[in-house]
């Protein structure tokens, strides 16, 4: 197998999740239930909304590990660390000031104060190459090593709260509780919190290493991993012991206590999370690496140029959604546009009572979304490989 093909492989996992993350965001801008209630609130959700959301968190674990394996083969095809560790940093810090102005205003629609900025996956992704930035000037085992403590060991820190930093507990925030954080005026929402996204990001640099092996014995480690982490997942869940802060418990019917068992801690991303997320995605690259995919496939074409889809499908999404408001509510649509949507933190009260849409349409518009996504990635994908503008390896 060839370089070129390993990389198409990558390319083509990621950009599947790519078009299963979509769906989550239609979700949010779309579905009636996701603007009164969180998809995974047991008490509220349906077998069918939780498996609408549950199918998207593979997305955020292969990002952050694709993203470290890509660093690896670059590497590999003879960038100095030098080099590649001055991109990281760069490239990272662009991510952080796109999170904070460019996302902030596709979510909400507005710069009002009143709403915290939201450092979510963005947000990670650049703290996380920032990190990376310095460790890739050790071996790659010792990165890994490092990803795999992280990964295996950061729930043992769940007990440790925020205010036992007192004037540091914002940092604490960032690195592993979710939760918000006000300075003066300025809040933020810390949703992903940086310390597990890195050391998966950093077990991604260690697992380039695998397209040095021979394609057969890679296959076999994948399907190794991938089938190792789906048992230690069933076994370390169904013992309610390390590994997730909140158990599964027993429901009304037993679809729900499935749901609760399949209902793992994304928040930081619990050891259990991961090993249920990475298990799967490493089935499918053996998968994707079989089957060959061409350089025009839609999981190709949308995993080379994932930052350019990812911030115009929130465009897209949030325009469309403020289009369907107006068709449906009229002029009246002028009183909440302006603001975020309940699904994203805004204020229910400002919102018609009866605003979204049932499950099915949300699915008919998001393979409009990314059906018309489609010619315009296909375009840049096509660019870059024409192109080495150094400009170009920031979208």
């Amino acid at each position: 197998m060839t370089e070129s093909h390993r990389v198409t492989a990558v390319d083509a996992l990621r950009g599947l999740v790519m078009i299963i993350m979509a769906l989550d965001h239609t979700r949010e801008f779309f579905h009636a239930g996701a603007m009164h209630f969180s998809a995974e609130d047991l008490a509220r959700t349906t077998p069918l909304v939780f498996l609408t959301r549950w199918v998207t968190h593979v997305c955020a674990p292969v990002f952050f590990v694709t993203a470290g394996m890509g660093a690896g083969l670059h590497l590999a095809r003879g960038a100095s660390r030098a080099a590649l560790s001055w991109y990281l940093l760069t490239r990272g810090l662009w991510l952080i000031a796109v999170e904070l102005v460019v996302m902030r205003l596709a979510m909400n629609f507005t710069f009002d104060l009143r709403y915290p900025v939201f450092l979510i996956i963005l947000w990670a992704l650049g703290w996380s190459m920032v990190a990376l930035a310095g460790l890739i000037h050790l071996p790659a085992s010792i990165v890994g090593l490092v990803g795999l403590v992280i990964m295996v060991g950061h729930n043992t820190l769940d007990g440790v709260p925020a205010s036992a930093f007192g004037p540091l507990a914002w940092l604490w925030q960032v690195l592993h509780q979710p939760g918000l954080i006000t300075i003066g005026p300025f809040s933020a929402l810390a949703g992903y919190p940086v310390l597990p996204w890195a050391g998966v990001m950093a077990l991604g640099f260690w697992a380039a290493g695998l397209y040095t092996w021979t394609p057969e014995r890679r296959a076999r480690a994948l399907r190794t991993f991938g089938l190792a982490a789906i048992a230690g997942f069933v076994v370390l869940r169904f013992s309610n012991g390390y590994g997730d802060p909140a158990p599964w418990s027993a429901q009304p019917s037993p679809v729900m206590t499935v749901v609760s068992f399949l209902n793992t801690t994304k928040y930081p991303p619990s050891l259990i999370f991961i090993l249920m997320t990475l298990g799967p995605a490493a089935l499918l690259l053996t998968w994707l690496e079989r089957a060959m995919p061409g350089v025009r496939h839609p999981f190709v074409v949308f995993g080379r140029v994932p930052f350019a889809y990812y911030v115009v499908h929130f465009w897209l999404l949030h325009l469309a959604a403020t289009l369907a408001a107006f068709l449906r509510y009229g002029a009246a649509t002028w009183r909440f546009v302006w603001h975020p949507p309940p699904s994203m933190g805004g204020a229910r009260e400002m919102f018609p009572a009866d605003l979204g849409y049932p499950l099915w349409l949300v699915y008919i518009a998001w393979f409009l979304l990314v059906t018309s996504l489609y010619p315009a990635c296909r375009w840049l994908a096509e660019v870059k490989a024409r192109r080495r503008g150094w400009w170009l390896s920031y979208l």
